[in-house]
């Protein structure tokens, strides 16, 4: 892949580099990363008992940006508590943390834990909306509810609709009420037709790439740890199925993701 100087920086909009199957190695991947072009980043929480480490690994790196939420997958461990800890985090560390997320529903879990992923989500996203932050949204089985939540919360503050699939449809109802669509590894799969039909038909605008790493991995790694080195290949891929030269394409997602994180450097 031919990048060269400032033009080519990519920006890894999701990678969990706090979780153990890359913590050990962590400086290495990062390492390996930046020889990929890769740039910046963001670390996205997944439950209350990883906030404190990511707020000190942002110290480490400039180009670490992380956000603060609690994943579907872990919202039965969770009580009311760490909204009111999540609420002075966000205050007290308001630039440092970017976003509220991993946040959303995931209605592909059992469904004992339906109704506190739903009360913990509504509780993130009004925490969202009053500090003025965007949100990355976890979804599996659960666009229409997320959307219409959305709605109802009058959420304006955008974000990421994280690992998006799906038609261009559904993905004009994110990009319209201000979500960028996390696009990944799944795009490396020709059976993942719709979601790569949707690459080629939405605006450029509306994407930024994320590796979703050490999950996702990408086709012909599959059964590898994933890593955010990984985000060249998923460029790669995004390229070809776009019309758009690699430079312009580079260059619009390398914005998407600043202006999604309402960030104005990187």
């Amino acid at each position: 892949m031919p990048l060269n100087g400032d033009v080519f920086k990519l920006f890894d909009t999701h990678c969990h580099l706090d979780l153990p199957e890359l913590a050990a190695a962590q400086a290495l991947h990062w390492q390996q990363a930046q020889q990929a072009r890769v740039a910046a980043l963001v670390i996205p929480a997944v439950q209350q008992s990883a906030w404190q480490n990511l707020l000190d690994l942002q110290k480490q790196q400039p180009n670490w940006h992380i956000a603060l939420g609690i994943h579907p997958w872990w919202a039965a461990e969770h009580s009311f508590d760490a909204i009111a800890a999540l609420d002075k985090l966000l205050t007290a560390h308001s630039i440092a943390i970017v976003a509220v997320g991993e946040i959303g529903l995931d209605f592909a879990l059992d469904e004992t834990t339906f109704a506190i992923q739903q009360q913990l989500f509504i509780a993130q996203l009004v925490l969202a909306k009053q500090h003025n932050k965007p949100v990355i949204l976890h979804h599996r089985k659960s666009q229409p509810q997320l959307l219409a939540e959305l709605k109802r919360q009058q959420f304006g503050s955008g974000g990421i609709l994280h690992a998006f699939s799906g038609s261009q449809q559904q993905a004009m109802a994110f990009v319209d009420l201000g979500f960028k669509l996390g696009i990944g590894g799944t795009i490396t799969y020709e059976r993942a037709e719709k979601t790569r039909k949707t690459v080629q038909k939405l605006p450029l605008e509306s994407f930024v790439l994320e590796t979703d790493a050490p999950a996702m991995p990408l086709a012909g790694f599959q059964g590898e740890i994933n890593t955010p080195a990984q985000l060249a290949l998923v460029f790669d891929t995004f390229c070809q199925l776009r019309p758009e030269p690699r430079e312009q394409v580079a260059a619009t997602l390398w914005q998407n993701s600043l202006n999604a994180l309402r960030l104005s450097a990187a």
